[in-house]
């Protein structure tokens, strides 16, 4: 399988990138432009030649070159200053030792190290050096001289290479990306193909054909081929309808495929990468290493069909090799945040040595992601510590949210540590608002990695640092009422007339509104965020917002 994958100058990354992969599952993350669906168009490139669904050598653009380089390159030659042609370098290097790369195609060898792999590089073809010094001379560039350009498909043992050439086979699954030819969708037929041995293959191209001899037979088209005979013509050969015989009317281009009697690009997106991912990984065939790139799997799919299509994945990938970009923390949680790689300024980290990633697999709805890929965070408990926060920045921000500055606000429940851990590891600014709950001795132990001398540069931790009591008592058994949670603090902070206008409320003593606002906790905040009466926080709440 695949070790590794580098990258030079295509699409959006600029210079060079590497990224190592695991041999089952990689989970690639990262914000817009970071070059998600670039890694797995790159790798699809070198393993197939193909880029979208066309030959790379029919299809060379220079909007395959960064959008950088094209530009800094067309600098230098306009001002006259020496500047060699950008190129394109994807190498792909393989599992030493793998018994699908013995021999020497695969292997550059020297006195240091050996390497397996494949590369395919898009450069100036040397043969056009005079047209191209001719063209420097004549006019200004305003474009990359693509003409100019070939494409060099090698193993790294310089050894020229075809698709059958190469062992491994990859599929790539993009749900919102779909290419139909003939009525049936490309990725899925090449699916089909790779699971089919040669003389099915051949059992199938004999079918075909018969049909298509059966067209010629029949007694509609003798008729119109009769007619067409009649027609006075210059040329005195025989004239009619038939079926294209030739290389370019395989079946394989041809043949749709149905599900429930439906061609396969009239049913839903969602169903459609559904289903091409169960094909592609019941493909059992132990000869056919494959690669599966699956673009963003939870678009078009409803929540329960992207859970079951995720438990099929985990369980059944086999010896396949996958490579998923997503944007879902539930994608990533479900599959393992062990397998995340985060793509990030042209560098990659991995999450191979977090403790907390069991945790997250199993209880998968929270937002990872939220914290992987932000700035900076601030980490509540709940719905209502949410709102509130929002609330107190935007008083301090004049009415912005702190997502307007980069600053996500995540709910996490309980696992405060879990997602601390997260954060220590990329070294994000977070800090974690929490209620003391009465016991000061418990939360400096809770946090004693992060507090002190313990302190870390970029994680805070905020509580209320004043233990508070009274005679309230709730329930049957009369247990004494928590004084130390959110709600009783901001009563602390503002008078009982104020939240009573806020809350739309009339009570009359502190203990009435304290209980309301402990049983109406959401709604609650919800006023509070919405009200056009501006309250006053506690300190730890202002400590965040500063």
């Amino acid at each position: 399988m695949i070790e590794m994958i580098k990258i030079k100058n295509f699409k959006c990354f600029k210079g060079d990138i590497s990224l190592e992969l695991n041999e089952g599952i990689n989970i690639i993350v990262g914000q817009n432009d970071a070059g998600k669906s670039t890694v797995l168009e790159a790798i699809h490139l070198v393993l197939t030649g193909v880029f979208r669904g066309r030959y790379l050598n029919n299809n060379l653009t220079q909007y395959l070159f960064n959008r950088e380089v094209v530009l800094e390159y067309l600098s230098k030659v306009n001002n006259n200053e020496p500047s060699d042609l950008p190129e394109i370098l994807i190498e792909v290097y393989f599992k030493k030792e793998h018994p699908r790369f013995e021999g020497d195609l695969f292997s550059e060898k020297d006195n240091i190290s050996t390497a397996q792999g494949i590369a395919i590089k898009i450069e100036f073809d040397e043969e056009y050096k005079e047209e191209y010094e001719e063209l420097m001379k004549a006019e200004e560039l305003k474009s990359l001289p693509i003409e100019f350009y070939k494409v060099n498909w090698y193993s790294f043992a310089r050894k020229s290479l075809t698709s059958r050439s190469i062992p491994i086979k990859s599929v790539l699954i993009d749900v919102g990306f779909g290419k139909f030819h003939n009525g049936s969708d490309i990725y899925i037929s090449r699916i089909v193909q790779n699971a089919l041995d040669p003389a099915e293959k051949n059992k199938v191209a004999q079918a075909y054909r018969q049909i298509k001899d059966l067209f010629s037979q029949d007694e509609s088209i003798r008729a119109v081929n009769d007619k067409i005979s009649g027609i006075p013509k210059l040329s005195d050969k025989k004239i009619e309808l038939s079926v294209d015989l030739g290389n370019n009317s395989t079946w394989e281009g041809s043949l749709i495929t149905q599900l429930d009697d439906i061609p396969f690009d009239y049913i839903g997106k969602g169903e459609q990468a559904i289903i091409k991912t169960d094909l592609a990984l019941s493909n059992k065939k132990s000869e056919n290493a494959t690669v599966i790139l699956l673009e963003e799997p939870e678009s078009h799919i409803s929540h329960s069909r992207l859970n079951q299509m995720l438990g099929n994945v985990k369980n059944n990938y086999g010896n396949k090799q996958l490579v998923i970009s997503t944007h879902s923390s539930f994608v990533s949680n479900k599959l393992g945040l062990n397998n995340l790689i985060l793509l990030k300024n042209q560098k990659t980290t991995t999450f191979k040595n977090l403790k907390s990633k069991e945790y997250f697999e199993k209880i998968s709805g929270y937002d990872t992601l939220r914290l992987i890929l932000s700035e900076k965070a601030i980490l509540v408990e709940g719905d209502s510590d949410e709102l509130v926060i929002q609330r107190a920045y935007m008083d301090s921000r004049e009415g912005k949210l702190p997502i307007e500055d980069g600053i996500e606000v995540i709910s996490v429940g309980t696992s405060f540590l879990r997602f601390l851990e997260i954060a220590e590891h990329l070294d994000i600014a977070v800090i974690v608002v929490t209620d003391n709950d009465g016991d000061l001795e418990a939360i400096n132990k809770k946090y004693e990695n992060y507090l002190g001398e313990n302190k870390k540069d970029n994680i805070e931790i905020c509580f209320d640092n004043n233990i508070y009591s009274g005679e309230l008592k709730i329930g049957n058994n009369n247990t004494a009422f928590n004084y130390n949670t959110l709600e009783p603090l901001l009563l602390n902070a503002n008078s009982l007339e104020k939240l009573n206008k806020v809350f739309e409320t009339t009570y009359k003593s502190e203990d009435k509104l304290r209980l309301y606002m402990r049983n109406n906790k959401t709604e609650c905040a919800l006023k509070i965020f919405k009200s056009e009466t501006k309250i006053t926080y506690p300190d730890y709440i202002k400590r965040v917002i500063l």
